[in-house]
């Protein structure tokens, strides 16, 4: 039989003895201790870490479950870290926006009345809105800070609390650590000062998503003949999100009328009924988008998260037969017609740039060299492309950017991954394919043939408590200290530690600095333009192992047959590297 951790009893303890806690709530602890012994320890054996992106759980009765009371602690010691750093202004402002899971809208008025409490004026979107939105309210507004209440594509059980500051970007160092050493020194509701009504809270009305539709319509590159395919049909699917609304009105701002919506995962729910997992990058969660695509002929579809910062595209090959692009080709995609139009156009002046993450594929930094563009490599996370754009901010022109998880931002009056924007570009790129008498399965293959095929794959391995970090970190030092000379019979010419900080050229035996902040991340070169990265997850008791492999593609090679031999080429890399 289970027995009752000590930790989740004196956390337990204090919530029972405190009097700011109702009943029901003080009902539902005792209860679980009762009935329900693991799950009253794994709710109560710690507080749940706010980490450098905020805060992400289970819902629950807890301290280590997303509730309302987490939340207020949390925002407390949030609003404590941002009045610090703007003791001189007189007015602070913060804006708050939130999905359509179940509870989010709750927490984020919970939210409002912390920050309020605290003195700050805030603004608060009336109904449910995409992450990108919040992020352009915090620059269109001024904010200091910003909070989304989103748990992105988790399961219905999460929710989660986004921490934004002044550029409309997540937390960055220093911003981040010293928030979390805020929020930890919250021990005790009654530490939160939390005002009853809703004084000095302006609501955002739907209106203001005005401002942001006209910012989107600067991103087209299309020309007057476009006009004439923007007759396309367009299959669509929020997946219960705040998508919905807003995404089919950007398409239609774009010119495009010929939209069909998924009807069941068009009705925002935090219960996501219609599949396990409300994310666009497993065929599961687009099986109804697939289906609506097949009936209604479209030429693809498109796919956002809950809350609207992730996009997927579904396309069809030269046999009509549909196709799910990874993230890595959309990326592909995005930068290839970007890079391209603003050729035609003549918009480039010589001091534009993209961005990838170190894991994104290395076509990306192929195609931005052939065009003369600079790309820039940062960690993981779309919090550093954003603070890439900052630094860079009134030297160099950021045009786009995007990392293999399915996130990406055209143009830079919002600085968080934007589902919403894309989706408009993405339609519009595939009007211009079919104004070029193409589609976009012809213009990927183009790409392959001029700059190799590229082809991506991950492993993620998981290893639980303490044992498995311990395992996690050896295996990290065995690949540090024992890298491996040739991965499927080609050398591996360099060799990146980013936790080292160290480039080292195996060819020319010479080493260099690299720029990008520490991070415990591995990354190996083979001379045949193919790439493994290997990191600890920082959310998640896992390692993950991630494979880019390239191959020349020929125009009289068979492109099934190349996919075959890629595959083959990463399944072999598994069995060198031990991972299967």
């Amino acid at each position: 039989m289970a027995e009752l951790d000590k930790q989740a009893l004196i956390n337990a303890e204090q919530w029972l003895n405190s009097d700011s806690i109702n009943e029901d709530i003080k009902k539902e602890i005792k209860r679980l201790k009762e009935e329900n012994i693991d799950e009253f320890n794994d709710a109560f054996y710690k507080k749940l870490a706010f980490g450098t992106g905020g805060l992400r759980g289970v819902m629950g009765v807890g301290t280590n479950r997303m509730n309302s009371i987490v939340v207020a602690m949390a925002t407390q010691g949030f609003a404590t870290y941002i009045k610090e750093q703007n003791s001189a202004k007189q007015e602070i402002k913060v804006a708050i926006a939130f999905d359509s899971r179940n509870n989010s809208k709750d927490f984020a008025t919970i939210v409002a009345k912390v920050f309020a409490g605290n003195g700050f004026k805030v603004f608060l979107f009336e109904n449910i809105h995409p992450t990108p939105l919040l992020s352009f309210a915090v620059r269109e507004l001024h904010c200091d800070a910003g909070v989304m209440l989103t748990a992105s594509h988790n399961p219905k059980e999460y929710n989660g609390y986004k921490a934004y500051w002044n550029d409309g970007a997540q937390l960055v160092f220093p911003h981040d650590e010293n928030v979390i050493t805020r929020v930890d020194a919250i021990n005790d509701i009654s530490q939160v000062i939390m005002q009853e009504n809703m004084d000095n809270i302006t609501i955002l009305p739907d209106e203001f998503d005005k401002i942001y539709f006209e910012k989107i319509k600067t991103l087209s590159l299309a020309d007057k003949g476009l006009e004439n395919y923007k007759n396309i049909k367009i299959a669509y699917t929020p997946l219960h999100g705040t998508g919905f609304r807003i995404v089919p009105e950007a398409l239609k701002l774009y010119g495009f009328n010929n939209i069909v919506t998924e009807k069941q995962q068009s009705i925002p729910d935090g219960n996501f009924p219609t599949t396990v997992s409300p994310n666009p990058e497993e065929r599961k969660a687009l099986e109804l988008g697939i289906k609506l695509m097949e009936e209604e002929k479209a030429d693809i579809l498109l796919a956002t998260d809950p809350d609207a910062d992730r996009e997927a595209l579904t396309i069809r090959d030269n046999e009509g037969k549909v196709m799910m692009l990874n993230g890595n080709q959309t990326a592909t995609l995005l930068t290839y017609y970007i890079l391209q139009r603003y050729t035609e156009l003549g918009l480039l002046k010589g001091n534009e740039f993209i961005i990838k993450t170190i894991v994104t594929s290395e076509l990306i930094k192929v195609l931005a060299e052939d065009y003369k563009v600079k790309c820039y490599d940062v960690l993981t996370g779309f919090k550093w492309i954003a603070d890439k754009i900052l630094n860079l901010e009134g030297k160099e022109q950021y045009i786009g950017g995007g990392e293999e998880s399915y996130g990406y931002l055209l143009g830079d009056f919002v600085r968080d991954k934007d589902a919403v924007s894309t989706c408009c570009i993405l339609a519009e790129m595939c009007a211009w394919a079919k104004q070029n008498g193409k589609t976009i399965y012809d213009i990927l293959l183009e790409i392959y043939r001029k700059y190799g095929y590229y082809q991506d794959g991950l492993v993620s391995i998981v290893r639980k408590g303490k044992t498995g970090a311990e395992e996690i970190e050896k295996m990290m030092s065995d690949f540090r200290n024992n890298p491996p000379k040739t991965v499927i019979g080609k050398r591996v010419v360099k060799i990146n530690d980013i936790e080292l900080q160290i480039s080292k050229d195996l060819i020319n035996n010479k080493e260099e600095k690299l720029s990008l902040p520490k991070s415990n991340v591995l990354q190996y070169y083979l001379e045949d333009g193919s790439k493994i990265s290997v990191r600890p997850s920082g959310t998640e008791p896992k390692i993950k192992f991630y494979f880019g492999v390239r191959s020349e593609f020929n125009a009289n090679d068979n492109f099934a047959d190349l996919l075959e031999q890629s595959q083959n080429k990463i399944e072999q890399i598994k069995k060198e590297l031990n991972l299967v």
